[in-house]
């Protein structure tokens, strides 16, 4: 009688145990980044929102500003929250509505480089030109009674803070314009206006497309 030989179980390979293990790590740190995810989107912060266009230089109050909770991870502290807003908070740049107020956009109201003056332009307004347009002030001096010298640039960086305009006038509209400028041209418009200059109010390239 022959005996045969016992079947051996042939030796799973190494390799293969290995991946399998590899794929149970990849399925958990899988699942561990949507809970990092989740988690992360979970964890919100307080921060202010511009309820209306905040332009250079005006104050900012609990009316101009809404609490928003964002989830903006390790960028919170460069958004202002409800604890940073003081009193005498103005805007040192133009704040769209909606936008999230980052705190380099806000300053102290001793600090602030420009003021506002009203001017009448003496051309036509575009109508997109509204709240937080930046606009140049161009200035036509005088020479006689009807006559004007060649215009040229008074202001080249204003910020639009409201518009009037009066479109009954006869030969076309005419608008008046509340305008946030540079502290140091001030001086020059006043003058401007006191030697009754005709000023012209126009957008910067792009500005009132």
């Amino acid at each position: 009688m022959t005996v045969s030989d016992p079947v051996r179980t042939p030796r799973r390979a190494f390799w293969g145990d290995a991946r399998f293990f590899l794929g149970i790590l990849l399925i958990v740190a899988s699942v561990a980044g949507v809970w990092l995810v989740v988690a992360a989107a979970r964890n919100t912060v307080p921060v202010y929102a511009a309820t209306h266009t905040i332009v250079p230089g005006e104050p900012i109050s609990a009316d101009d500003v809404r609490v928003v909770d964002v989830a903006l991870g390790p960028l919170a502290d460069k958004y202002l929250t409800p604890d940073d807003i003081g009193e005498a908070a103005v805007a040192t740049r133009t704040i769209d509505e909606g936008e999230l107020v980052p705190t380099a956009s806000v300053g102290a109201a001793d600090s602030a480089r420009t003021t506002s003056v009203v001017v009448r332009s003496a051309v036509d307004v575009p109508a997109s030109v509204a709240a937080g347009t930046v606009v140049e002030v161009w200035s036509a001096p005088l020479l006689e009674q009807g006559r004007y010298d060649a215009p040229r640039i008074l202001v080249a960086d204003a910020t639009v803070v409201s518009v009037t305009r009066d479109e009954s006038m006869i030969g076309g509209g005419s608008a008046a314009l509340e305008l946030v400028i540079p502290r140091a041209d001030v001086a020059s418009t006043l003058a401007a206006m006191a030697d009754e200059s005709a000023l012209s109010v126009v957008p910067t390239a792009g500005a009132g497309s």
